[in-house]
C-alpha cells in the first residue's frame, strides 16, 4: 500500500534582531518559557553552527546549573521541535533543530530567519562596494539595517553571543553611514543610526556616525545635541572625555565640512603611519595617556584572523615604549601541548627581568616561583595545592605589577586570547578587577572561529563591566585602503589589481600583503591571485626540497613559535643544516626569527601555520608528533616545564606511541598543571592518562591518574557534576592492588562530596565506612569509620552519639595517616573533622572544649585564605547556634578579609548568610539583611540542594523575627521544616522548634501555646544531647510570664 503523502512544510519565520519571535503560516506563536526562549535565541544566534550542551547549560544557568540541567535542555529542544513542526513524533528531530555531536545546530531555509537575511544583504553590500557599485551597496545595507527592531534577543539576558550580533549591526551601520554620506543620502541611514545609538549609549564610533549623518542631512542642532548628550554620559558613567572620533564629528557638525568622495581618504592614516587605523591608535594612545597620569586602562581588540591586530599592537607598543612604559607580551598559543598559564609565564617573566637581580629574588622565592618554574619532585601523587594558594599567586601577580607601575607605567599585552586556557583567563579576570594604577591591559582575540569558550565569555563579560574599558573591532580594508597598502608595499600604483585583490581577500590585511608580492611580473588576472592562505602556502612551497617541507610540517605541529634545538633534534640534523633549511622558508615569508632570541623562530602568521597543519594527512601527522616527542625527551624531557608539551605530542601520536609512556607523561603533565592551578588542563591530561592506562591494563598507572583526578574534582567545588564513577574506580583500583587504607580514603572523599551536596547516598556511605572501621585493626581505618559515623549521627540529630564517635576518631588524627595515602585527601577533608567536632561540642554545650578546638584550627590556618574561610564557616556556625554575636562577627570579618573576591565557593554562601544574620541582630536593617540572606540561599543552595539548608533557613527566621515580620518568618520556618523532612538534616531540629515557639510568642499566641511549643523543643533537645538548644529554650521560657 502506498504511503500517504507527506504534509506540506509550514511557512516558518523567525526573528532574533530584536525580541525573539516566531511565526508559523503567518500566525505568531509564543516561544515558551523564558529559558526555552533563551535556548532558542542562542541557537538562532549561532545558526548553522553546533552549540554544545555544556555551552547551553552554561548560558542558561552559569555556575548554578541544577542536576537536572541536561534533562531540561532535552525537554526544551523537544518542545521547540514540535513548536516549529507540530506533526513530529516525540523521537523525531525534524528539519530545523538537529543533533550534532554533543550539541545541537539550527538550520533554516531562505527567508526564514532575519539574521541570515541580514548577513546575506550585508555581504552583498560589501561586494557591491568593492566593485565600485556604491548606490547598489547602499541599497543592500539599508535593506539589511531595516531588519533590526532592537537589540538582538531583546528582553533576554545579554549573553556574549547576542552582544556579538549587536556588534555586527553597529559595524554595518558604520559602513552604511559612510556610503550614505558620500552619496549625499544620509537620511537613508538615520533611523538605523538612531537605533544603534540607543542600543549602545557609550559607543563613540556609533554616535560619531550619527552626528555626522545628522549634520550632513541638515540636522545640525540635533547633531550637536547628540554630542552634548554622549559627552555628559561618558563623563558621568566612565569619567572620560570624548575620544578622537567624537571630537572630529563635533568639528564637522560645527563647520559642516563633511567628507566627499573626492576629498576623503577613506579613513587612511597619514602616509607615515598605519593604513586605516587612525582611530584605533588614538584609543590605545588615550589609554596609555591615562596610565601616565596615574589612571588605568583596559582595551579589548577583536577582529578576524589576519585583519591586522598584531600589527596595530606592535605600532602602539612601540609608541608606549617611546613614552617610557614597560611593555610586556604574553601570547596564548593553540594546542593542548602549550603549557598552562603560558601567556602569564611570559608576561610575568618579562616584568621580573625588568627588576634588578636583588629585587627579583624575593619574588621568585615566593608564590611566583610556582608560575615561573615548577618545583615538583618525585613521581608519586603529591598533595593538591589549596585554592587559597592560587589566590595568593594571583595576588602576587597584582602586587608585582603594582610595584613596577610605581616606577614606570606598565602595558601588558595578551595576544590571541581565544586560545587561552582557563587558569590564564582566571588570572586575567583577577588582575582586571584589581588593576594597579599606571597600568594598561590590552587583550587581543579573534571575533570568529574558534567559538568562545564559556570561560572566555565569562572573562570578557567581567572585563566589559569594568568602568572605562574600551573595545575595538578591527574592520577589513576598503578598496581604497587596499590600494594604499599595495602602493606602500610595491612603490607603484596598483591600478585595477587593488579592486581584484580586495574582492579575492575581502580586504583582509594579511592576505592583501601576501598577494601584493605577486604584483611584480604577474598578470592581474583573476587566475593569478590565490584565494586562500592554503593556496598561498602551496604556491610558495611548490619548489621546496622534501627536507625543507619536513621541517615546515614539524615546526607547524610544534606551534606558532618553535625552538631551534627541538627542531634540530626532531630532524636529526646539525644546527647549520637546519638554519640552511630555514633560510628559504624565511625568504618566502613563511617563518621569521623571534627578535632578541636567536634560538627561536615563529611562523609569520597563525594562518600560515594552520594552513600547513590542515594539509597534513592523519597518519603522517601522528608520526610527526611522535618524532617531536622523541626529540623532547632526548633534549631534556625530564624538565617539568616541557611536561605538558611532551604529553600532548605523545597523546597526538595515538597508537604509534607506547601507551605506558603516554600515560606516564600525561600524569606528569596533569601534576604539573595542578601546581599552577590550571585545573581544566589537569583534568584533561589525567582523564587521558586514565583512559590510556586502563586500555593498556596498567592498574598502578591508572590509579596514579585517578587519584590526582579525584582531588582535582574536589578542588573545583562543583557539586552539580557527579564524581561517583571516578571515585569508585579509584577505590576499586586501590583495593585490587591491596591498598586498603587508600581505598577507604576514596570512600571518605566520596562521603565528603555526598555530604556537601546533601545527596541521599551519604547515609549508606557512612555505614560502609563505619562497618569497615569496626572490622579493621588499622587505627587509621578505625578513625575513618568513627569520623564517618560521627558525621552521620550529627546528620540524624543525635548529638550525643555524634560527639562520642568524633571524639573517638580524634584519637588518631587524620593528618597523622602516613603518606602517600594521606595525600589522597584534600586538606579541607582533613580539617573538617575537628571543626565539625567543635560545632558538635558547642551543641552539647561544651563551650570550653569547642573554643579550644576552634582556636587550634585558627592557629593552624595561619595566613592561608582558604583555611581561614573554612575555619570561619564552622566558627560562625557554632556562634550562630549559640547566639554569640561577638564570635560570629569576628569569624565573619576574618573571612571577609581573607576572601574579598568570594572564590571559596564551598563555604561562601553559608558565610554570606551568617554575615547577614550578624547585621540583622545588631540592628543594621534586619529586613534587608533577611531578604539578602534568603536570596543567597535560594540562588546558591537549593538547586541542587546543598547541606545545611534547614539550619540556615532557621537563621533567616531569626532575622525576620528581629525585623518584626512574623508572616515572612512563618513562611521561612515552614520552608526550613520542609527541608528538614526532605533531606534529613536533623541536627538543627531543636533550634527550629525553639524558633517555632518564639514565632508563636511574637504572633501573640496564648502563653500556654507558646510554652507547650517551647517544652517540645526543650524535651527533644535533651533527648538528643543538644544541651545548648535546651539551655537556650530554658532561657526563653524564663522570660515568659509565670503560668497561673
Amino acid at each position: 500500500m502506498a504511503q500517504p503523502p507527506a504534509p506540506l512544510r509550514a511557512q516558518i519565520r523567525l526573528q532574533i534582531l530584536g525580541r525573539v519571535r516566531l511565526w508559523r503560516d503567518g500566525a505568531e506563536l509564543a516561544v515558551g518559557p523564558r529559558q526555552q526562549a533563551v535556548l532558542l535565541a542562542v541557537l538562532l544566534a549561532r545558526v548553522g553552527q553546533p552549540v554544545s550542551r555544556a555551552e547551553l547549560i552554561d548560558l542558561l544557568w552559569g555556575q548554578e546549573a541544577p542536576a537536572s540541567a541536561l534533562n531540561v535542555i532535552h525537554k526544551y529542544v523537544g518542545s521547540l521541535r514540535r513548536l516549529l513542526e507540530p506533526g513530529l513524533t516525540l523521537r523525531e528531530a525534524g528539519s530545523y533543530l538537529q543533533r550534532r555531536g554533543d550539541g545541537y545546530v539550527f538550520g533554516c531555509g531562505t527567508g526564514e530567519l532575519d539574521l541570515v537575511t541580514f548577513r546575506r544583504l550585508v555581504e552583498a553590500g560589501r561586494t557591491a562596494a568593492a566593485g565600485g557599485e556604491r548606490e547598489v551597496a547602499l541599497d543592500r545595507f539599508v535593506e539589511a539595517l531595516a531588519l533590526w527592531r532592537g537589540a538582538a534577543a531583546d528582553g533576554l539576558d545579554q549573553a556574549p553571543v547576542f552582544v556579538a550580533l549587536d556588534r555586527e549591526f553597529y559595524d554595518a551601520c558604520l559602513v552604511a553611514s559612510d556610503l550614505a554620506v558620500r552619496r549625499g543620502r544620509p537620511e537613508r541611514v538615520l533611523a538605523a543610526l538612531r537605533l544603534a545609538a540607543s542600543m549602545a549609549p557609550l559607543d563613540e564610533a556609533v554616535h560619531a556616525a550619527l552626528i555626522i549623518g545628522l549634520a550632513a542631512g541638515g540636522h545640525r542642532a540635533e547633531a550637536l545635541a547628540v554630542f552634548r548628550t554622549i559627552r555628559a554620559r561618558l563623563a558621568e558613567e566612565l569619567g572620560i572625555d570624548p575620544g578622537a572620533a567624537l571630537r572630529t564629528a563635533q568639528r564637522r557638525a560645527l563647520t559642516q565640512t563633511l567628507p566627499t568622495a573626492a576629498a576623503d581618504d577613506g579613513g587612511r592614516s597619514a602616509r607615515a603611519g598605519l593604513v586605516g587605523r587612525t582611530g584605533e591608535l588614538a584609543v590605545l594612545r588615550e589609554s596609555l595617556t591615562a596610565a601616565l597620569a596615574g589612571g588605568t586602562g583596559i582595551v579589548v581588540i577583536e577582529g578576524e584572523p589576519g585583519v591586522g591586530k598584531t600589527r596595530l599592537l606592535r605600532e602602539a607598543a612601540a609608541e608606549s615604549e617611546r613614552r617610557g612604559a614597560l611593555v610586556v607580551w604574553g601570547s596564548c598559543l593553540e594546542g593542548a601541548g602549550t603549557p598552562s598559564m603560558w601567556p602569564w609565564l611570559e608576561a610575568v617573566r618579562a616584568i621580573l627581568e625588568s627588576l634588578p637581580a636583588a629585587t627579583r629574588k624575593p619574588w621568585l622565592d615566593g608564590e611566583l616561583g610556582r608560575l615561573i618554574a615548577s618545583r615538583d619532585g618525585g613521581n608519586g601523587v603529591r598533595p593538591l595545592p589549596e585554592s587559597g594558594t592560587q589566590f595568593r599567586l594571583f595576588e602576587q601577580v597584582v602586587a608585582l605589577v603594582r610595584e613596577v607601575a610605581d616606577q614606570r607605567p606598565v602595558q601588558i599585552v595578551i595576544d590571541d586570547l581565544h586560545w587561552a586556557d582557563t587558569a590564564s583567563l582566571q588570572l586575567l579576570g583577577h588582575l582586571v578587577a584589581r588593576l594597579p594604577h599606571r597600568t594598561v591591559i590590552v587583550v587581543v582575540l579573534r571575533d570568529r572561529a574558534p567559538a568562545p569558550t564559556a570561560a572566555l565569555s565569562r572573562t570578557l563579560g567581567a572585563v566589559s563591566r569594568v568602568p572605562g574599558h574600551r573595545r575595538i573591532r578591527l574592520r577589513t580594508f576598503t578598496v581604497d585602503e587596499v590600494a594604499e597598502l599595495l602602493h606602500r608595499e610595491s612603490g607603484r600604483d596598483p591600478g585595477g589589481a587593488a579592486a581584484e585583490i580586495h574582492a579575492r581577500t575581502s580586504g583582509n590585511a594579511y592576505l592583501v600583503l601576501e598577494l601584493s608580492r605577486r604584483l611584480d611580473g604577474v598578470s592581474s588576472s583573476a587566475g593569478a591571485v590565490p584565494a586562500t592562505v592554503r593556496d598561498v602556502v602551496r604556491t610558495r612551497t611548490a619548489d621546496l626540497a622534501e627536507t625543507a617541507l619536513d621541517l615546515l610540517r614539524l615546526a607547524a605541529l610544534i606551534g606558532r613559535q618553535f625552538g631551534l634545538r627541538l627542531l634540530v633534534a626532531a630532524l636529526e640534523l646539525d644546527v647549520q643544516a637546519c638554519l640552511d633549511l630555514l633560510e628559504p622558508l624565511g625568504s618566502l615569508g613563511l617563518v621569521e626569527p623571534v627578535l632578541d632570541d636567536p634560538y627561536t623562530f615563529r611562523f609569520s602568521h597563525d594562518l600560515v601555520r594552520e594552513a600547513v597543519v590542515a594539509g597534513l594527512p592523519v597518519a603522517r601527522t601522528a608520526a610527526l608528533h611522535l618524532r617531536i616527542a622523541d626529540a623532547i625527551e632526548r633534549g631534556g624531557g625530564a624538565d617539568e616545564w616541557v611536561a605538558e608539551q611532551l604529553a600532548y605530542h605523545l597523546w597526538a601520536s595515538g597508537p604509534l606511541a607506547d601507551p605506558v609512556r603516554t600515560a606516564t607523561a600525561l600524569v606528569r603533565a596533569g601534576r604539573h598543571a595542578v601546581t599552577k592551578f590550571a585545573f581544566e588542563a589537569a583534568e584533561r591530561h589525567l582523564q587521558g592518562a586514565a583512559r590510556v592506562a586502563r586500555e593498556a591494563g596498567q592498574a598502578e598507572l591508572e590509579l596514579s591518574a585517578v587519584s590526582l583526578l579525584a582531588t582535582v574534582f574536589w578542588s573545583q567545588h562543583d557539586f552539580v557534576r557527579s564524581y561517583v564513577e571516578i571515585l569508585e574506580r579509584a577505590r576499586h583500583l586501590a583495593k585490587d592492588l591491596g591498598r586498603t587504607t587508600q581505598a577507604t580514603e576514596f570512600l571518605l572523599l566520596r562521603l565528603a562530596l555526598a555530604t556537601s551536596g546533601a545527596r541521599p547516598e551519604r547515609g549508606q556511605l557512612a555505614r560502609r565506612l563505619f562497618e569497615q572501621g569496626e572490622a579493621a585493626t588499622d587505627p587509621a581505618l578505625r578513625s575513618f569509620g568513627a569520623a564517618a559515623w560521627g558525621i552521620r549521627q550529627w546528620d540524624l540529630g543525635d548529638i550525643t552519639q555524634s560527639l562520642r564517635y568524633l571524639r573517638e576518631s580524634s584519637r588518631v588524627p587524620l593528618d597523622a595517616v602516613p603518606a602517600p595515602e594521606r595525600d589522597q585527601l584534600p586538606r579541607e577533608v582533613v580539617t573538617i573533622r575537628p571543626l565539625l567536632q567543635a560545632v558538635v561540642e558547642t551543641m552539647h554545650d561544651e563551650l570550653d572544649a569547642a573554643h579550644a578546638l576552634l582556636d587550634d584550627q585558627e592557629a593552624g590556618a595561619g595566613d592561608d585564605p582558604q583555611s581561614i574561610a573554612v575555619w570561619a564557616h564552622f566558627s560562625a556556625m557554632a556562634a550562630a547556634m549559640a547566639g554569640d554575636l561577638d564570635q560570629a562577627t569576628r569569624a565573619a570579618r576574618r573571612w571577609i578579609a581573607a576572601d574579598p573576591g568570594h572564590i571559596f565557593l564551598s563555604v561562601d554562601s553559608y558565610l554570606r548568610i551568617t554575615w547577614c544574620w550578624v547585621r540583622a541582630l545588631t540592628g543594621h536593617d534586619p529586613a534587608e539583611a533577611a531578604a539578602e540572606a534568603e536570596q543567597v540561599l535560594v540562588t546558591t543552595l537549593l538547586d541542587p540542594p546543598r547541606f545545611g539548608i534547614a539550619f540556615h533557613y532557621g537563621l533567616i527566621v531569626d532575622m525576620f523575627l528581629a525585623a518584626g515580620m512574623t508572616e515572612q518568618a512563618r513562611a521561612a520556618l515552614e520552608r526550613a521544616e520542609w527541608f528538614l523532612q526532605a533531606h534529613g538534616q536533623r541536627y538543627a531540629e531543636g533550634l527550629l522548634l525553639l524558633l517555632r515557639a518564639r514565632l508563636l510568642h511574637a504572633a501573640g499566641e496564648p502563653d500556654v501555646v507558646v510554652r507547650a511549643a517551647a517544652e517540645k523543643a526543650r524535651t527533644l533537645s535533651i533527648e538528643r544531647g543538644a544541651h545548648l538548644f535546651a539551655r537556650r529554650t530554658e532561657e526563653f521560657l524564663a522570660g515568659l510570664p509565670a503560668p497561673c
